[in-house]
């Protein structure tokens, strides 16, 4: 196994600068640069740093020794606390290259030497890369959780209980003639529909954590020149969008991030919906309406017109969305109607309560769960084979299907659960095996 190092950090002008290494020369490369025996693990210490070929100094730096097991890759790990210049990282990153066996590591090689060395599974991992992505506070609190294994625990249980039905179901093939329960393959049915029953509750979730980890889509739709384009402005605290009372002017979906409840949102302001004049309007409206159609919440805006009566209508508008009257303050008294929010997107009239109706919604539908939720796309495709196969599993039992058939089931949906987390093991299996029946006592 190679040494590998790598700035860990942020790279360009800093205060301080981390340098990890990792491996088996670890501890061989900080007494050579050091010029000293390696500190008790865990513990900070001066000292300065040489090139050991020159002995020309690099800098006065701190270093700290994580002796493996304990550390974040498994293997011996040293960080180097330098001065965050570029000369300085240069500096000492090309010293590190000199020593044999040692080489820079490939993007998420430490990470990956966590997982390979047990200290970190797979969801996990994509709680750690999530929480260096994270944006806002719900991002943070979600991949806080994942990383620190609230999801992978989840799952490891359902694999714990459906190691165990297969043990059982393995136990009545290939142990027929030994003392075993008669109805044992019977007692089967109810613990399958259970776990089942479990995993397609979490798969219920509305996508929430998926929601939040890539965040939330929300459309501002409705007829030209109701005020679209003003409101994604007063939003966004900034001109975002151009403003004009000529209609029309809107010819493609304009974007603005927002954070709301610590979740966050992509708000798009869309063409506004007529009869197209020209071609380029006709795809922007086309635009608008597909966009409007994928939203995960829509804004469906109208406002008065010249007659009294409303410009547009709310027949876009589907459960959960908001309808608003925007332009209030040019409304005659009952336009608004039954939960239908007024505002005025020029003054901000009732643009506070329509962001306190947004958050709202959001929250309640997109924000970060105590429990553990699904926050990939892989992950359910897993799950959902998982279901699938203790279904087929179960429909066997219950036609007297061969027990080899249905043990086959229960592998299908333990692989399915195990290529989420990254963890298969044939001897967890004959472990259950040998200590619920004693075998060859």
């Amino acid at each position: 196994m190679e040494t590998i190092y790598a700035l860990s950090s942020a790279g360009g002008r800093a205060g301080v600068a981390v340098i990890r290494v990792s491996g088996p020369e670890a501890i061989f490369v900080l007494e050579a640069m050091s010029g000293r025996p390696a500190p008790d693990a865990r513990r900070a210490v001066l000292c300065r740093l040489f090139d050991p070929a020159t002995r020309v100094e690099l800098d006065q730096a701190l270093m700290l020794l994580f002796e493996g097991p304990r550390s974040f890759t498994g293997e011996d790990v040293v960080e180097f606390h330098v001065h965050g210049g570029r000369a300085v990282v240069a500096g000492v990153l090309g010293v590190l290259s000199g020593f044999d066996g040692v080489r820079a590591a490939a993007p998420g090689e430490f990470t990956r030497r966590a997982f390979e060395n047990g200290k970190l599974d797979l969801t996990a991992v994509e709680g750690l890369a999530d929480l260096i992505d994270a944006e806002t506070e719900g991002q943070r609190r979600q991949a806080l959780r994942q990383m620190e294994g609230a999801l992978g625990r989840l799952y490891d249980g359902w694999r714990g209980r459906l190691l165990k039905m297969l043990a059982y179901a393995e136990a009545s093939i290939d142990f027929a003639d030994e003392d075993l329960p008669e109805d044992l393959l019977a007692r089967l049915g109810p613990e399958l529909a259970g776990l089942a029953n479990e995993i397609q509750s979490h798969l219920d979730d509305g996508h929430r954590g998926e929601r939040l980890r890539d965040g939330v889509e929300v459309a501002i739709v409705g007829p030209p020149n109701v005020g679209k384009s003003s409101l994604l402005n007063r939003l966004a605290g900034r001109e975002a969008a151009i403003v004009s009372d000529e209609a029309g002017t809107t010819r493609d979906v304009l974007e603005v991030r927002l954070d709301l409840a610590g979740v966050p949102v992509t708000l798009a302001d869309t063409a506004g919906i007529r009869e197209a004049e020209g071609l380029v309007e006709k795809e922007g409206i086309r635009r608008g309406l597909a966009r409007a159609e994928s939203a995960d919440l829509r804004l469906v805006m109208v406002a008065p017109d010249s007659q009294g009566g409303l410009e547009g209508n709310f027949d876009l508008a589907r459960g959960g969305d908001l309808k608003i009257l925007n332009k209030a303050d040019r409304a005659s008294g009952g336009l608004a109607g039954e939960g239908v929010l007024a505002i005025s997107a020029l003054t901000g009239e009732g643009v506070e309560k329509l962001v306190a109706a947004l958050t709202e919604k959001v929250e309640a539908l997109f924000g970060a769960s105590e429990n553990p939720v699904i926050t990939r796309a892989r992950h359910r495709e897993g799950l959902v084979d998982c279901v699938e196969a203790l279904e087929a599993a179960r429909m066997g039992l219950m036609s007297g299907l061969d027990p080899a058939l249905v043990a086959e089931d229960l592998r299908m949906a333990m692989r399915a659960l195990g290529r989420i987390t990254g963890r298969v093991d044939v001897e967890d299996l004959l472990d259950v095996v040998f200590r619920d029946f004693c075998i060859g006592k």
